[in-house]
């Protein structure tokens, strides 16, 4: 019999509205087109970095459906993420390229990232969190067991119908889960 690996905690993000900022046209989010609208959003080198150094994996997971629709080349969604990944601590990508039609497991409001990355990793997914501007990341997080943290941005669409905490900004989050970290110490 093996030895049993110890199981570690994550910070599951989505990508655009959390980490950098979405391009909102009449009230809704859609993601940069272009390596040249990419912003990173205020704090949030420093709260990737305080969650990483409290022991977290941080883990992006983003679905881009604008791949299947043809509106944007999968290697520019790529080099977004590489892009981002240079300049902050991300432990991984986990890009869903499909669009709803084709009904896949990773496409949130699926759990199925999350759920591949909790094995890969060994993540204990009741000690984890998933960070989402909509309710498909919340519903994802939902059904993986995550504890879920909503960025109400105020889009002009249907919302989470339930999370554990909601804030403005991954920053606040980071604060959150910080603060519950300590608190078992």
């Amino acid at each position: 019999m093996g030895i049993r690996q110890r199981m570690r905690r994550a910070v599951f993000l989505d990508r655009d509205g959390v980490i950098n900022r979405a391009l909102v046209r009449e009230s809704r989010p859609y993601p940069p087109s272009h390596l040249g609208e990419v912003e990173i959003l205020a704090g949030v080198p420093e709260a990737l970095k305080a969650l990483h150094e409290a022991g977290f994996l941080l883990i992006v997971v983003t679905n881009q459906p604008d791949a299947a629709r043809g509106i944007t080349p999968r290697g520019t969604i790529e080099g977004i993420n590489n892009y981002l990944a240079s300049h902050l601590i991300i432990d991984e990508f986990l890009t869903c390229f499909h669009d709803d039609v084709d009904d896949c497991v990773c496409r949130k409001p699926k759990p199925g990232a999350l759920l591949a990355a909790a094995q890969k990793h060994h993540i204990d997914l009741g000690s984890s969190y998933m960070i989402g501007d909509r309710w498909k990341d919340i519903e994802a997080g939902r059904r993986a067991g995550c504890k879920t943290i909503f960025v109400d941005h105020k889009y002009a669409e249907e919302q989470p119908e339930s999370f554990d905490h909601c804030v403005r900004s991954l920053h606040e989050a980071s604060e959150i889960i910080l603060g519950k970290a300590y608190e078992k110490n």
